[in-house]
């Protein structure tokens, strides 16, 4: 699938799409309806009406990739759908894509290291 990092940016547009729509119209809409650039590396996540489908779309350096994903059971957890673009870390998408609760995935919290004694 898509090696996620920690370092890659994805938005996702929280209001439906039409579904019928390709990599280009896809792409067409990173640029009209978030204001981005789809040729930026970033990962942009699509939604349909029926929340059990998702397409990605991005930039790999030598095309642009449509990924599409239907679950065969249960939905996709999405945010309130309104014309808005959330950011998500790999991780939230990554859980995301396997149909959990993206929202209950955390930053790394950095833990102090421990003075020596003395």
């Amino acid at each position: 699938m898509i090696g996620l990092t920690g370092a890659v940016r994805v938005m996702v547009a929280t209001k439906p799409v039409d579904f019928r729509k390709g990599a280009e119209g896809l792409a067409s809409l990173v640029r009209e309806t978030m204001g981005a650039d789809p040729f930026s590396g970033a990962v942009y996540v699509f939604r349909a009406k029926r929340a059990d489908r998702i397409k990605l779309v991005f930039w790999d350096g030598t095309g642009v990739v449509l990924v599409a994903k239907r679950l065969e059971d249960g939905e996709f957890r999405w945010p309130k759908a309104e014309d808005a673009v959330l950011h998500l870390t790999a991780a939230q998408l990554s859980a995301l894509l396997e149909g959990l609760d993206w929202r209950r995935v955390h930053a790394v919290r950095e833990t102090r290291v421990p003075a020596l004694p003395g």
